[in-house]
């Protein structure tokens, strides 16, 4: 079986081989003769290639059924998994059920588990070839595998032993399958074993995918400030407005609007003016949303936790439904009992449920990065200059293995602070400081959060865990809710500006390792029993835990507000009041726009483009609704002015810097509707007479853009821009196996800036609400399924149910596959 798909490829090879290379070729057949003979042969062939593709996904298909020896296991391990795929491990210890799950992992998901691990490392081009090596490049440039080999070393043993029967695992259950997993053969290439390193490498990239390792918010930034001063930085980087809804504090005012002796866009070169790039559905910002209710709000007086993390939407999904039960090392004759999503690849539960606390992550969006000046001693250029004097560069030769082509060689600088990756706008050379690359912001504390037992348990071994710093919400048994930040919180010395680039060569200024736990915020048993995240300013701007946490680029609080004023309208909650609250997709933050559109048209007459296309509004209903044609010309148009507004300053900025580019800035909406509101002349972008022609070029340009699409602007609706491609990683490479590999496309409801996150390819990875110690209320929904093998009966299952918003049960169904992992060499 696992020689199968060479003998079926040899075999018809010899078959063309003597069907035109024997003597019968001399023979001189007829043309209809030959044709049939080609097409004979060819259908032979094609039906030959099918068998091998369906052998080769057959023979990598877990075992479901029966027992297998698994060695280093101190006891059986039971597996069993419901119609869905989800997998339910009971074992004697932990480190027997972490070595259960890696074989599990890899049986389903190895293929995926490579690739993070490679993205991480920058060693993608060792798979895919030339078409990686930029991406490879940039990461190498981080030099990520030499700082998570240096972490490993300070894990305790018991920590190194658990990665190790995890990675035993892995590899177990890689080689128990008949065949590689099928991607290797598409790709020609062989799959590498699982080490212990690879768990943290997997961790260091969710630092990557829910981060830009580039920083280029804060480089654009420092463009803007040279370019066009002080006072016009500070407007463009405002942390927030009106449409905060922080869980500390009032939300900001509007800006204050610089002044003409600032600023006047009216003297802009319009040759420097770059037209809005079309129409992207993708997100301001990664996020998610998370809120709890506490338990004098629910039936059964325990908290009640709900959460959907937004990511990039893949088949199989990112995420690996999982029960896992052990007996606990910390109360004698009980288990741990773990349901939630896992991250294959790392030996936890991300969020879930352990029957005594439940627990959520969004992306809390402070600031972890910081660009230090490097400033290069004029005399050597092996050595700048820190506080305490010179230090010597460190140049590191990275060799990035290519498939099938050289080795590219490129030299990494590091100082003290991390990697010269950029430069400042006056050419010095800057270093990334960044939580993922320092000593101590990796760890495994995390994981202890399976055995903790309450809402302080939880916040402390939060606070101490080493991992992408999250909003975490967590809610237990007793009826408490609490936030706090999980993941490494730099401790800054110095009154510098974190979001621009700064000298750390002056004594004082610098991260002082990391801020203590004791200083970390929190937030517990808020009165109104109430604790909503989804990305946004979570505390008092003028706060001191607002200055630890520092401003990232926080999304708009548009999706946050509307997730609290939703619980605030309920005095009682059960789980399917969350969901309701996850597919919340009214329009709230699009209706002024809606409203200001049919004011231009007003404005514009009884003729013309604009009027034409009102009666297209008329099926506005003030929800994302993929039927309206009304919603997406109103999407278009507030894009359309915040790109012309933004671009105004953007084009100020080219006349010193040609190659600028106006960051995307998630606090836009803030800063257009404080100059749309007040219009001052100064802001108004040349080429245009005055704030009124400017909306109406606006609009009729938003128009004009949609009619020259396919079927003119009737056909426009929003689920034709919203249709869903949620797609296997290698879908692309085979044309026409759409069908087989990607999940259905699908008009789906929502958008950004409503909870109801929907785009194409990005939204709610996972949809769940729980009470823990009653789970058997909740409900955990999520896309794309569970295993990567099309031909596996859990690919692409519970699909249909993420998107029609269906509360599938949170705990496993019955058993309909069950095996045995028992004890071996």
């Amino acid at each position: 079986v696992r020689r199968a798909p060479e003998h079926i490829f040899a075999a018809a090879a010899r078959m063309l081989y003597h069907r035109f290379f024997t003597g019968r070729l001399s023979l001189m057949p007829s043309p209809r003769k030959f044709v049939r003979r080609i097409v004979g042969t060819l259908v032979i062939l094609l039906a030959a290639v099918v068998i091998a593709i369906w052998m080769v996904l057959r023979a990598g298909l877990p075992k479901l059924d029966g027992q297998i020896a698994l060695g280093g296991l101190g006891a059986d391990v039971i597996v069993q998994r419901d119609a869905l795929g989800v997998a339910t491990i009971r074992a004697r210890s932990q480190i027997d059920a972490s070595r259960a799950l890696g074989f599990v992992h890899a049986q389903e998901r190895f293929f995926e588990m490579d690739l993070m691990r490679r993205l991480a490392a920058g060693e993608l081009a060792e798979l895919f070839g030339p078409i990686a090596i930029d991406v490879d490049k940039s990461h190498r440039a981080l030099r990520i595998r030499a700082r998570v080999t240096a972490t490993l070393a300070t894990l305790s043993a018991a920590e190194r032993d658990l990665l190790q029967a995890y990675a035993e695992g892995v590899n177990a259950g890689l080689s128990n399958l008949s065949s590689r997993p099928w991607e290797y053969w598409l790709i020609g290439s062989k799959p590498e074993a699982w080490q212990p390193i690879d768990t943290l490498l997997v961790m260091e990239a969710m630092f990557l995918d829910l981060s830009d390792p580039s920083n280029g918010r804060e480089l654009a930034f420092a463009k803007i400030k040279n370019a066009l001063g002080d006072n016009v930085y500070k407007f463009l980087s405002v942390a927030g407005g009106p449409w905060d809804a922080p869980l500390t504090g009032p939300s900001l005012r509007f800006p204050t609007l610089p002044s003409a002796d600032d600023i006047d866009l009216r003297n802009v070169d319009p040759a420097l003016l770059q037209v809005p790039p079309p129409v992207s559905e993708k997100p301001a910002v990664t996020g998610s949303n998370g809120f709890a209710v506490g338990g004098s709000l629910t039936a059964t007086h325990s908290a009640l936790v709900a959460g959907d993390m937004h990511l990039g939407l893949r088949v199989p999904n990112i995420w690996f439904r999982a029960q896992i039960v052990y007996p606990s090392a910390r109360r004698a004759g009980q288990d741990v009992n773990l349901t939630g999503v896992t991250l294959p690849g790392v030996p936890a539960l991300v969020a879930g449920s352990n029957r005594h606390v439940a627990w959520t992550m969004t992306n809390s969006y402070g600031d972890w990065m910081d660009w230090v000046r490097v400033t290069i001693d004029p005399n050597d250029k092996s050595k700048y200059r820190d506080a305490d004097g010179l230090q010597s560069l460190n140049v590191v030769k990275e060799s990035i293995k290519v498939h099938n082509a050289a080795d590219v060689v490129i030299d990494v600088t590091e100082t003290k602070w991390g990697p010269i990756v950029a430069k400042d706008v006056d050419g010095t050379p800057l270093a990334l400081a960044w939580t993922a690359l320092q000593p101590g912001g990796l760890n495994l504390d995390f994981l202890r959060m399976a055995d903790t037992e309450s809402v302080d348990e939880a916040t402390d071994v939060a606070n101490a865990s080493g991992m992408p710093p999250q909003n975490l919400i967590v809610g237990d048994h007793a009826g408490n809710v609490g936030w706090t930040i999980a993941g490494k919180i730099p401790k800054r010395m110095g009154n510098y500006d974190a979001r621009l680039p700064s000298d750390w060569s002056q004594p004082g200024t610098r991260w002082d390792g990391w801020l203590p736990v004791s200083e970390y915020p929190r937030l517990s048993n808020p009165i109104d029993q109430r604790i909503w995240t989804a990305n946004q300013r979570t505390l008092d701007f003028e706060s001191v835990d607002y200055a630890h946490l520092g401003d990232g680029g926080y999304d708009l609080g548009a999706r946050a507000r509307q997730i609290r004023e939703d619980m605030k309208g309920r005095g009682q909650f059960a789980p399917d009041d969350m969901l309701t609250i996850q597919l919340d997709d009214r329009a709230l933050l699009l209706t002024p726009w809606f409203d200001m559109l049919n004011a231009v048209i007003a404005r514009s007459g009884t003729t013309g483009t604009l009027a034409d296309s009102k009666k297209y509004l008329d099926d506005w209903n003030a929800h994302a609704d993929p039927k309206s044609v009304g919603y997406r010309i109103t999407r278009e148009f507030r894009r359309e002015v915040i790109d012309t507004v933004m671009d105004g300053f953007g084009a100020a900025a080219r006349a010193k810097d040609k190659d600028f580019k106006m960051p995307r800035l998630s606090q836009a909406e803030v800063i257009v509707d404080t100059i749309v509101g007040k219009r001052p002349e100064n802001f108004l972008p040349p080429t245009y007479k005055d704030w009124n022609d400017l909306l109406q070029k606006c609009a009729e340009r938003s128009i004009r853009k949609l009619d020259a699409l396919p079927g003119g602007l009737a056909a426009q609706t929003w689920g034709s821009a919203n249709a869903t491609k949620i797609r296997h990683p290698l879908s692309k490479s085979l044309p026409g196996m759409g069908w087989l590999l990607d999940m259905p496309r699908r008009e789906l409801p929502g958008d950004s800036n409503m909870p109801r996150v929907q785009t194409p390819d990005f939204g709610a990875s996972e949809r769940f609400a729980v009470e823990p110690g009653h789970e058997e209320y909740g409900y955990l929904h999520m896309p794309g399924g569970q295993s990567d093998n099309p031909l596996s009966p859990f690919y692409g299952a519970g699909d249909e149910d993420w998107a029609q918003g269906k509360a599938t049960p949170f705990l496993p169904g019955a058993a309909k596959y069950s095996f045995i992992l028992t004890p071996g060499k």
